[in-house]
């Protein structure tokens, strides 16, 4: 197909993104026999790990379970080198799928994707993009990942720097060289944090510029244990089972008490030993009520900001990195590797945005409401329109030419996060209103993706054009999202997850926090049930 097709290209489907979720739904959908292509707008398969090429950028996933878990060969072949993935491993990791699945020849890079309407009298999406691409399909799969839409400071004047600036999620393939150079950073978040450290041993002086002191937890990365990963690769099934019916997508043991009921001491043991494990869910998951209960969660906050005392040696910054004001776990928690140690550099400085706000940025720096900074470049980890923001950032249309945007001006509506009303044929991988962010992403795109295969096989069998959310069914799916979120402390915090980093944006919790296990189960349900909840009609012709 030539990039100038006027002509409609006639598939059976289109896919949206070529990350783990748009090459493993291509894989599914040849499985059924079915034409597709994929478009991508990198220049390579790989999703976020191939934007996302930051120094320092790694996954907080331990690399045995952050991978596929459809192909048993593979999952014994590949060797990773680290406890956590770094991101050019991964990217390795997915351009090898791609090629031991000769899933490349239906990529289409370098080619965005500007909108996809809906026709109702043949019950088909006609798919255009940049490029002048013309593609009819039955169904359009958006797999556009929930960190793809870059967040821009909300502050102006960036286009009158006369350095050079950076975001750390469109990064130069030719990695930078910060040799000499007075650097900022904005944003503490996980890019950030994981930059850093990076970033201070290359220039000659760093600035960081917080806007929220974030809670961070230790890596402890290293090389791979050669004994743990013997065990897992011999135990692969079960270990990928209690993934797929755990609570965040990586099977640890529950817990079953109250932080409250137990001693300090004994919960301080608890703490520490589980700080050592070096992973995000440890502490987090210690007792019951961390996430429910903010006199339980205000324990492992304060356990978390001692380690902070403890390791930055100048109290004044240490109180500067004190998160506060929000619950732990609340905001993305991060894994660092060196973070808090890196203010005890004396060519690193920390500046507090909420003491002195960030006001503008010229042509020498960053100028706050107490004086202004010179810099030779400027890195950006200003974040993501996240979860909403990719699905939006495309024309889509459906029904009776209603607009995804104007179907979700109030905020993200869904069922199962999978799909949604007046949008037949139309699904979201990963898509708000699905545990997705708060899980192991690869367990809940593998699930997403195998459950839209089983839908379409059943369509194709039966002699169905058509599915479509119910109107009721996604009412109520999204009054069953809100009631899980209002019973934990994520809907008191100003944080992406909210949608509260962007200005303007419908402050909704917007991911499933009943449990990835739940979930599945729920999922596992309704299409026992016929696809309960979804509308299934016939042919064009009957």
């Amino acid at each position: 197909m030539s990039s100038s097709s006027t002509v409609p290209t006639e598939l059976d489907a289109v896919v949206v993104g070529a990350g783990f979720s748009g090459l493993y739904m291509l894989y599914r959908l040849r499985e059924l026999g079915m034409s597709a292509r994929v478009f991508e707008a990198g220049d390579d398969v790989g999703g976020t790990w191939y934007w996302n090429r930051y120094p320092g950028a790694r996954c907080d996933v331990e690399s045995m379970h952050y991978s596929f878990s459809f192909d048993p060969e593979l999952e014994q072949e590949w060797e990773w080198t680290e406890k956590y993935p770094s991101q050019p491993e991964i990217l390795a990791y997915i351009r090898h799928v791609a090629e031991r699945h000769d899933l490349r020849r239906d990529v289409v890079l370098s080619t965005r994707v500007t909108a996809a309407h809906f026709d109702e009298g043949s019950r088909r999406w006609t798919v255009r993009t940049d490029r002048g691409h013309v593609v009819s399909a039955r169904y359009c799969v958006l797999a556009v990942g929930c960190l793809s839409v870059p967040k821009a400071p909300e502050v102006p004047g960036l286009e009158n720097f006369r350095g050079s600036w950076y975001h750390t999620s469109q990064w130069p393939e030719d990695d930078v060289d910060f040799s000499g150079q007075r650097v900022a950073v904005i944003g503490t978040g996980s890019s950030g944090i994981q930059a850093i450290p990076i970033l201070a041993e290359r220039a000659a002086e760093l600035t960081v510029f917080q806007r929220t002191a974030n809670f961070c937890l230790p890596t402890f990365n290293g090389p791979i244990d050669r004994e743990m990963v013997s065990e897992i690769k011999a135990t692969y099934p079960e270990v990928r089972e209690a993934g797929r019916n755990s609570g965040f997508g990586i099977a640890i043991e529950a817990p079953t008490r109250s932080a409250l009921e137990v001693s300090e001491d004994e919960r301080l043991r608890t703490y520490e030993e589980r700080w050592n494990r070096g992973n995000l869910t440890g502490v987090l998951q210690a007792y019951t009520d961390l996430l429910t209960d903010q006199a339980a969660n205000d324990t492992a906050a304060d356990f978390v900001r001692d380690r902070i005392r403890e390791t930055v040696t100048d109290p004044a910054t240490a109180e500067k990195l004190l998160p506060r004001g929000h619950a732990f776990g609340t905001k993305r928690p991060c894994l660092g590797t060196g973070y808090y140690e890196t203010f005890n550099r004396d060519d690193v400085h920390l500046v507090d945005l909420r003491e002195t706000p960030l006001v503008e940025i010229t042509e020498r720096g960053l100028r706050t409401s107490e004086r202004e900074y010179e810099f030779d470049s400027i890195v950006l980890a200003t974040g993501f329109d996240a979860m909403t923001g990719a699905f939006l950032a495309i024309d889509i249309r459906g029904r009776d030419g209603l607009t995804l945007r104007e179907k979700w001006s109030q905020g993200p509506v869904g069922y199962l996060g999978l799909g949604v009303a007046g949008f037949p044929n139309l699904f979201t991988i990963t898509g708000p209103g699905s545990p997705s962010v708060l899980s192991n992403m690869i367990v809940s795109i593998e699930q997403h993706v195998d459950w839209i295969a089983g839908l379409l096989s059943h369509l194709d069998a039966n002699g169905l054009s058509t599915v479509e959310a119910s109107e009721a069914a996604e009412k109520e799916w999204g009054e069953h999202v809100r009631e899980c979120g209002e019973a934990t402390l994520y809907p008191k915090t100003d944080s992406w997850y909210m949608g509260a980093n962007v200005p303007g944006k419908p402050r909704v919790f917007m991911a499933y926090i009943g449990g990835v296990g739940v979930y599945r189960e729920k999922c596992r349900e309704v299409a026992g049930n016929g696809y309960e909840g979804f509308v299934l009609q016939g042919s064009v012709a009957g």
